[in-house]
């Protein structure tokens, strides 16, 4: 029976279809240390690797960090429409989402995160619309997002007053996205991610396979009357 019952949930996992998530936070929210912690305890969630235009910089693996490519294959991939989402960056550098490599996990049921802004979660809602799940987490007060960029001890006082400034622009975006977590405890927000994730895993129109399966239970059912 125990045996009946792991191919049978196995079937299950198979025939669902993944999931994009992305989640966005200004700056010093603890964006990157959720994101992290999600792929190290998720082993069915795969972490988005974007393409980019500029030179790989010491450690960085292609493939693992980025994809790194030429101009002239970012254009040929802009002509192609092969991008879910793409930007320009302030300093010359372009960068994108191949539709076909996040196509490759979500259509076999593997989950895809993303660690991206306001803007690139837009353009993934007009393109995958729902596919996509956002997660928006925001910071306790203005004063704690300061004092966390400061404890950092990795960026000056000219680079924190920047990222500051550009906090009011990220966060009027907070209403465009499907979940809303303000990050008061990273272990209780890490947890909330995880709980959202498995709610959206669980949903009806990510379950490709139910309908096969439920018109196999009705059978069963029928022929036991």
């Amino acid at each position: 029976m125990e045996h009946i019952m792991e191919e049978i949930i196995d079937r299950l996992k198979k025939v669902r279809r993944g999931a994009m998530f992305i989640i966005e936070a200004p700056s010093g929210t603890g964006k990157s240390a959720v994101v992290k912690e999600i792929l190290r305890r998720d082993p069915n969630i795969k972490f988005s690797v974007s393409v980019t235009t500029r030179q790989p910089r010491e450690g960085e693996v292609d493939g693992v960090d980025y994809y790194f490519i030429t101009d002239k294959q970012y254009d040929e991939f802009l002509a192609q429409d092969a991008f879910y989402e793409y930007v320009d960056s302030q300093y010359g550098s372009r960068y994108g989402t191949l539709r076909s490599e996040v196509d490759s996990f979500i259509n076999v049921g593997e989950d895809v995160l993303f660690d991206m802004d306001w803007a690139g979660a837009r353009q993934m809602k007009e393109k995958a619309k729902d596919d996509v799940v956002t997660i928006y987490l925001l910071p306790p007060s203005i004063k704690e997002l300061r004092r966390r960029l400061e404890n950092r001890g990795t960026d000056s006082k000219e680079i924190i007053d920047k990222r500051m400034n550009m906090i009011l622009d990220k966060i009027t975006h907070w209403d465009e996205f499907d979940y809303v977590i303000v990050n008061v405890n990273l272990e209780e927000t890490i947890i909330k991610v995880q709980k959202i994730i498995s709610g959206e895993r669980m949903k009806r129109v990510r379950q490709t396979g139910l309908k096969k399966f439920v018109n196999e239970l009705i059978k069963e059912a029928e022929a036991n009357e």
